[in-house]
């Protein structure tokens, strides 16, 4: 597997987490809301499922910039 390949794997796993955690985010802060709480997502509050989605998704936004960065190369040598 080249390096792009990896790379590109990577910003598309980090994606998809990031979306899974916004909607568990959701989720736990729905049900604290309705007085409930979902055992499994007790250990972080909503709150903490959002900076972890944001985070991810500055990864995902720097290697996406990388991945420009380099098609401009390749364009203009």
């Amino acid at each position: 597997m080249t390096c792009e390949k990896m790379i590109s794997v990577v910003s598309r796993l980090f994606f998809f987490a990031a979306f899974v955690l916004l909607g568990l985010g959701i989720i736990q802060r729905i049900a604290i809301g309705a007085g409930y709480t979902i055992m499994l997502l007790d250990r972080f509050s909503a709150g903490r499922f959002l900076e972890i989605a944001a985070i991810l998704l500055v990864f995902v936004i720097a290697i996406q910039i990388r991945e420009i960065r380099q098609e401009f190369k390749k364009r203009n040598p």
